[in-house]
């Protein structure tokens, strides 16, 4: 009986920690002017958050076949996120004419 009250406060704290870090992200995503500071701002939060998810479920009492394939589905999210990020930014540098007006000024821009 206490090992599963252990197991639930544990589930619980990697929760909370997971929402912590998803509300860290929205609110980076928020605050950053810049598109790439945004996306960098999402696409860390929600990868740590999505593993923070990933332990509370390995952790979970009651684990069974539906947490593997919860699992499943939240490891091919943490795969995904990032090559997502990655095409968004691709996207903005190869669009964003004006992307050098925001970057060091030691690099070479297209007005220099």
């Amino acid at each position: 009986m206490n090992g599963e009250w252990i197991r639930f406060g544990v589930t619980a704290a990697l929760l909370l920690v997971a929402m912590l870090s998803f509300s860290a992200a929205v609110i980076g995503a928020y605050r950053f002017g810049f598109v790439l500071n945004r996306i960098h701002a999402a696409g860390i939060g929600d990868t740590a958050g999505i593993f923070f998810v990933i332990l509370a479920l390995f952790v979970s009492p009651g684990s069974g076949p539906d947490t593997w394939k919860l699992v499943l589905i939240v490891l091919f999210l943490w795969f995904t996120s990032p090559a997502s990020s990655h095409f968004v930014s691709q996207v903005e540098y190869y669009t964003n004419p004006h992307l050098f007006r925001y970057v060091d000024r030691q690099m070479k821009g297209p007005e220099d």
